[in-house]
């Protein structure tokens, strides 16, 4: 935000610091706070729409121009108020708007107007849950919390939860950044109960990999995960020092759940003392990023469990499911998983920021039980004892206060809606001889792409290089409509790349139905929108179509 000349220089000292740390400098600074903090705090949506829109038309380099400055500022170049008001004319228009209707083309949606309140309140009181000495009653709120979502995923008994729940020696799971953190927390823990301490060899979290390989007669360790996988698998390994390459992919059937036989080969092959090697992990999706497919879980559990091998399940995008009693039956089998997966920020609608992960076993986070003698010492209720992360934010504040405005049925009404919505979208798609559904939803993401009539023939053809020449040109259609959607700026879809049978690498066009403001005249619109693209791209390639 480049600095704005000023007629009476700004000083920093005793003084002025003071009222900038304590209080507003003067009224204007009050008024002008009021005046954008009344809006977002009440009209939090409509805010987003007159301030934001989707997006702005200018390109990202133009951007990045008045963005060159390196240099701190030896004195104050604004007040707070300018401040604010620089945020809500310079920035907030070239931001995107994933709170609109038409935005849907990624798992950032909106989210509920009262999420501004609590998240205020929790930066207002700035309590740091690594430690009961900086949260106090946080950290009692946090593993309650805590509890409450891991009984809707394990469904353990009440005496589980009253003996657990605010035991310090027991840790249902722990709120992280993102879901990232929580896919390396669940292989982190995966990893060192696969290679734990034993005669003459102190645990692989203490000796490193070559000490607990040989120790275990082990030289190929791998983990498991379909083709659909969340690329933060492959860094958890690489920063477990694993290894990427050891993050093997599976195979996935027509509906982009993971492949059982192929799994049972790979299970046969590389769980193999014989072979010297192991299965470290593995890892079932429940709602994938790309085409929100779950893996057969129930099937997953049974293949982990006689082998002891470490189930976990990506849970992230698909976990709140478990708030609709008419779609949880999709992720049955997630209760027999060693580990899983839950973002909030995604559809239990938080605001950035609120990942978690969570055990079946309270005993399991021992495995990566730290302490120092300055904080978390042994013994301690502390709960930054058993997590990657030290000082963090008091999430569970905001979760807890959404989780009782809400209540289990208010998520399951949101939930139901995305996927209700999604289908009708695939059936509106399937209705519409320009376009056609690539994979259906089986939760509330699906693809799909245009197909202009002279092509679809071609793609049915016996002749394997005609069929590739006419995906190939269907791709480059759809890649170029997303991107002039994207520039439009009035809405958004994404886009993904899979690999189909017959065709291989196709474009499709990625839709992720989770605004409770979209409907189906909005994604109608989106589809007018998009074959209207469509036919220009086709004019503009080829004068005589």
């Amino acid at each position: 935000m480049p600095p704005r000349p000023r007629q009476r220089p700004l000083v920093a000292n005793w003084d002025t610091l003071q009222r900038v740390f304590i209080r507003p400098e003067d009224e204007t600074v009050r008024r002008t706070l009021l005046k954008y903090m009344e809006q977002i705090l009440f009209g939090l949506h409509d805010f987003l729409r007159d301030h934001v829109g989707i997006t702005q038309a200018i390109r990202l380099k133009d951007l990045a121009e008045g963005y060159g400055d390196s240099r701190i500022p030896a004195e104050p170049e604004r007040k707070l108020a300018e401040v604010i008001q620089g945020l809500v004319e310079e920035v907030a228009p070239c931001a995107v708007n994933v709170a609109s209707p038409y935005f849907i083309g990624h798992m950032t949606s909106a989210i509920p107007y009262f999420m501004v309140h609590l998240q205020t309140l929790v930066a207002a009181l700035n309590q740091n849950p690594v430690k009961l000495e900086t949260s106090k009653v946080v950290a009692v709120h946090e593993r309650q919390v805590l509890a409450k979502l891991h009984r809707l995923v394990f469904r353990r008994s009440p005496a589980f939860y009253r003996r657990h729940i605010q035991r310090p020696a027991s840790t249902l799971g722990c709120f992280v950044e993102d879901g990232t953190l929580a896919n390396l927390t669940a292989l982190w823990v995966a990893r060192n109960r696969c290679f734990p301490r034993r005669d003459g060899f102190a645990g692989v979290e203490a000796e490193g990999w070559a000490a607990a390989l040989t120790a275990y007669g082990v030289e190929h360790p791998v983990v498991l995960v379909s083709q659909r996988g969340h690329f933060s698998l492959r860094k958890a390994c690489g920063v477990l020092g694993l290894g990427h390459r050891h993050i093997l992919t599976v195979p996935v059937d027509h509906r982009q759940r993971m492949d059982l036989d192929a799994l049972s080969r790979l299970l046969d092959r590389h769980h193999d003392s014989r072979r010297r090697s192991r299965v470290m992990a593995l890892v079932g999706i429940a709602g994938s990023t790309e085409t929100g497919s779950v893996d057969p879980l129930p099937e997953l559990a049974a293949l982990c469990a006689p082998r002891g091998i470490h189930f976990h399940v990506d849970a992230a995008w698909g976990g709140p499911t478990l708030m609709s009693d008419t779609y949880a039956p999709l992720l049955e089998g997630i209760q027999q998983a060693d580990s899983v997966t839950i973002d909030g920020h995604k559809q239990l609608y938080m605001p950035m920021g609120c990942g978690m992960v969570f055990f079946r076993d309270p005993r399991a986070m021992d495995a990566v039980a730290y302490h120092a003698a300055y904080v978390n010492r042994p013994g301690s209720a502390d709960l930054g004892i058993r997590s990657l992360e030290g000082s963090r934010p008091a999430t569970s504040l905001v979760l807890g206060s959404a989780l009782a405005i809400m209540g289990r049925r208010g998520y399951a009404v949101l939930i139901e809606h995305g996927i209700d919505t999604a289908r009708r979208f695939a059936a509106a798609i399937a209705r519409r001889p320009a376009f056609e559904v690539i994979t259906a939803p089986q939760l509330n993401i699906l693809t799909y792409r245009l197909v202009p009539s002279d092509l679809r023939g071609r793609l049915c053809s016996p002749d394997s290089s005609r069929r590739q020449a006419a995906n190939a040109r269907l791709n480059h259609i759809n890649l170029q409509i997303q991107r002039l959607q994207r520039e439009a700026g009035r809405s958004f879809v994404s886009r993904t790349t899979l690999d189909l049978p017959g065709l291989g690498d196709t474009v499709v066009l990625r839709a992720v139905i989770m605004n409770p403001m979209t409907t189906l005249e909005v994604l109608e619109d989106i589809l007018d929108e998009q074959e209207a693209l469509g036919q220009r791209v086709c004019r503009a390639e080829d004068p005589t179509a």
